[in-house]
């Protein structure tokens, strides 16, 4: 049988379907969407720039964990203000409605998920149906959901509340330090991963091995006003600070880092990128912990060698009035205006518009602490991870923590001070803000930048 003629017909129509449209010049795939850059709502942009990092002064005693270093930073925008408790909770009622719409659709009751996609095949695992509500209140509903709640023998004076311990948000992130180990370069057999494997090198045949499974628990410990404080009062905090509506505009806090890189994910996935996508639009660079570089960049505020983020190397204004939220004198926490946390944005902001970037809440990074990463750590983009497993010791569970708090000295609000927390811990003075990377050479400030 000849089949060259099937051949010829074949390559003369793929070479005409090849050239069409371009006249046989190179211009790239036609009908790409354009890309505007919005800002996030509450983010305010920080520009691309090079800055000394670390202290502003000689510090003697940690002359050896923070040193002075040039480093470069990419732009990228960062929230104006600590994630606030009205905020965070957003994303716990979202965990609790989607586990409420997952049991509801494995008991056929409404339509709280989707099973089938527009071509009639079959959805499986089904994907929430975020347009149907929850009648939290039917008696169908109320049958199928009541394990979600606090058995009677654990009620308060019969107030049926939700169990907070079921609160659990499943989520994935890809391991790309790993991914790109290349074949031969790591022959240490003994490397463990995060997902516990043995050797590093498997291939790339299955990108499944480097993707990470995570299940969190997303509801703060309200505790921690009482474990952080031993001899002190703090219950009313305990008892009132994450649900009072008079603290909705305060930081959350109770948070570890794992909970707060479980908020980015979620705030990138299923918040703003899901929005993009029911709208045609191409989906937004993801929200993280800001690095340990990005922070200290940010709080300076584009001054260099600032000691704090106001600029001057004082800690009151002209008035004698302290400039942020901090413990100020011994024993007196009241003299700056707060006594435990106060508002986000309370105080001044820096000159990025950026508020307490000292003091109120001290914040996590993604940054692992070690006391010499100054000396090995890139100058561009600055950035030292680990993923500490379960099993590991606690000093590879360290993360950078920035800002100091409203228990803390003043030493701790200057912007080159480091200090460090464990990322499986939850304290009473540690929130967070979240940043993303600016997709892009960065926006031009004046015209002669074009």
């Amino acid at each position: 049988m000849e089949r060259r003629p099937i051949i010829y017909f074949c390559a003369i129509g793929l070479l005409a379907s090849c050239g069409r449209g371009g006249q046989g010049q190179l211009i790239g795939v036609q009908g790409r969407p354009d890309w505007y850059q919005v800002d996030p709502y509450g983010m305010n942009y920080i520009p691309m720039g090079s800055f000394v990092m670390g202290p502003s002064d000689q510090d003697v005693p940690y002359a050896m964990v923070a040193k002075s270093k040039t480093v470069s930073v990419q732009a990228f925008y960062i929230d104006q203000t600590e994630i606030s408790n009205n905020e965070y909770r957003q994303f716990v009622y979202y965990v609790r409605d989607s586990i409420a719409k997952r049991i509801l659709g494995d008991e056929d009751i409404g339509e709280h998920v989707i099973t089938e996609d527009e071509f009639g095949e079959e959805i499986d695992p089904p994907v929430l149906n975020w347009r149907e509500r929850i009648n939290w209140y039917g008696e169908e509903e109320r049958e199928a959901l009541a394990d979600m709640y606090l058995s009677e023998s654990e009620r308060f004076y019969r107030r049926k509340e939700i169990d907070t311990r079921k609160l659990m948000f499943e989520y994935y992130w890809i391991d790309l330090k790993e991914a790109a180990r290349k074949a031969g370069k790591d022959l240490d057999l003994s490397y463990t991963n995060v997902k516990g494997q043995n050797n590093a090198i498997r291939g790339h045949s299955d990108r499944s091995k480097f993707i990470i499974k995570e299940i969190i628990n997303v509801y703060p410990d309200t505790l921690s006003w009482v474990h952080d404080f031993t001899y002190s009062f703090n219950e009313p905090m305990t008892e009132n600070y994450f649900w009072h509506p008079a603290y909705d505009d305060y930081p959350v806090v109770g948070i570890t880092w794992q909970q707060a890189n479980a908020f980015n994910v979620w705030r990138t996935q299923n918040l703003m990128n899901a929005f993009m996508i029911n709208n045609g639009e191409p989906m937004v660079n993801r929200f993280r912990l800001p690095t340990e570089a990005e922070w200290e960049y940010a709080s300076r505020g584009g001054l260099d060698e600032a000691p704090f983020p106001w600029g001057g190397p004082y800690i009151r204004n002209r008035q004698g009035c302290f400039l942020g939220n901090f413990k100020p004198l011994n024993g007196n926490y009241v003299d700056d205006g707060g006594f435990h946390t106060v508002p986000v944005d309370s105080y001044s902001p820096n000159d990025y518009g950026l508020y307490n970037m000292s003091g109120n809440v001290a914040e996590w990074t993604s940054t692992a602490f070690d006391e010499s990463v100054y000396d090995f750590d890139h100058d561009l983009n600055p950035e030292y991870s680990y993923d500490a497993l379960a099993n590991d010791p606690p000093s590879l569970k360290r993360k950078v923590i920035r800002g100091g708090s409203w228990k803390d000295i003043g030493y701790y609000l200057q912007t080159g001070t480091r200090s460090y927390e464990y990322q499986d811990t939850a304290k009473c003075y540690i929130g967070f803000r979240s940043v993303m990377t600016y997709l892009g050479r960065g926006k031009s400030i004046n015209a002669e930048d074009l």
